[in-house]
């Protein structure tokens, strides 16, 4: 959302004691603020994607619930907070599993699995999130190969893509 406050921070995560505000000029090359996002699981494996909002960028995209930490949040906070808000689903910072960072261009995209969460909570945000599905990872892989996710879902994924099939299925072995 325009007007949140972001903490800046250096390409290895670490403040720079600068606040910046979304949207406005002069976010200056090397630069960065942390966005975080969660792969919710459930009993059965499957995990929740949404498709994103018609007014958003990336309209009617597919992707997992994210966005950027605000200022005083860490990574795992916002994750919390960002599943929270545009699912309604809800976790704590201390059960999510870390699955890696991403760096781009002005961003570190953090990304976390969180196991057993309650289906039967998912309340979208209409202004965020257009619709949800639980699916296979085998159906995300497939969507995203299929460009039906949005188009930067696609470097996390290729980066990412073992260590989130092992943190998805590390939650099945537990059970």
């Amino acid at each position: 959302m325009d007007g949140e406050l972001w903490d800046v921070v250096d390409a290895a995560g670490r403040p720079l004691g600068i606040t910046h505000r979304r949207g406005d000029p002069n976010f200056a090359a090397g630069w960065f603020h942390v966005v975080s996002s969660v792969c919710a699981v459930r009993e059965d494996g499957l995990v929740l994607i949404s498709q994103r909002a018609a007014v958003k960028d990336f309209a009617l995209d597919w992707e997992f619930a994210a966005g950027s930490a605000l200022t005083g949040e860490t990574s795992r906070e916002a994750a919390v907070r960002e599943l929270r808000e545009e699912t309604g689903l809800r976790t704590s910072g201390d059960a999510l599993v870390f699955v890696g960072r991403c760096v781009e261009a002005a961003a570190l995209f953090d990304v976390y699995v969180a196991h057993g969460v309650d289906p039967a909570t998912v309340q979208l945000d209409p202004d965020e999130v257009a619709a949800s599905e639980w699916v296979t990872l085998d159906d995300v892989r497939a969507r995203y190969r299929a460009g039906l996710f949005a188009a930067p879902w696609v470097a996390r994924f290729d980066a990412l893509w073992p260590a989130l099939v092992a943190a998805v299925r590390g939650g099945e072995a537990a059970r």
